[in-house]
């Protein structure tokens, strides 16, 4: 836990992306890796995205926060800019809603009409495009959705403890990510 936290700090003090540079306002971020002996601001911010489990993800809108959330959990995650088509398979295949505390999987139409109707969402196509172009109900579709539960990659990962730029699997993908998430889903 010590450890964790002397690299939270380098991490940290790196320097750190701006909203200019990236290509897209969506990211999706996958947990890759579980550890016990996380430190405890690490696994707050892991909570916080619901990434509970390894192979989780979910989707989130970037900004200064989350880019900086993003760098002190690094080790742990893969993020990038998912595309149009990914984040559609991801929702028809492994999309679920949240009713009541429930899992509920995204199989009709009136379980979002209900839950999102007021907003003017009332099919998926509806929440796909909402969330592909990070639209003004953005956070309440994500609150909705229940986080994705990815497979194993096939042929497993490179290198776990190594970023993506260095030839392992954590880190920021860029686009990239779609590779992963069709090879996961």
């Amino acid at each position: 836990m010590e450890l964790d936290l002397i690299q939270m700090k380098h991490r940290a003090k790196r320097r750190k992306p701006s909203l200019a540079t990236l290509d897209s306002k969506l990211l999706f971020v996958i947990r890759i890796q579980g550890k016990n002996d996380m430190h405890p601001k690490t696994r707050k911010i892991l909570h916080i995205w619901r990434l509970k489990r390894i192979f989780d993800g979910v989707l989130v809108k970037a900004n200064e926060g989350i880019l900086e959330m993003l760098q002190k959990v690094e080790p742990y995650i893969a993020y990038g800019y998912p595309n149009l088509k990914n984040v559609k398979e991801l929702i028809y295949k492994k999309g679920y809603a949240k009713i009541e505390g429930q899992k509920v999987p995204l199989t009709d139409n009136n379980i979002i009409e209900q839950a999102l109707g007021k907003h003017g969402i009332m099919c998926i196509e509806d929440l796909v495009q909402e969330i592909a172009n990070v639209g003004p109900h953005f956070k309440e579709i994500i609150s909705f959705l229940w986080p994705f539960a990815l497979n194993k990659p096939e042929g497993g990962f490179q290198g776990k403890k190594k970023l993506y730029k260095e030839g392992g699997d954590v880190g920021n993908r860029e686009d990239k990510i779609n590779e992963l998430i069709s090879k996961m889903n």
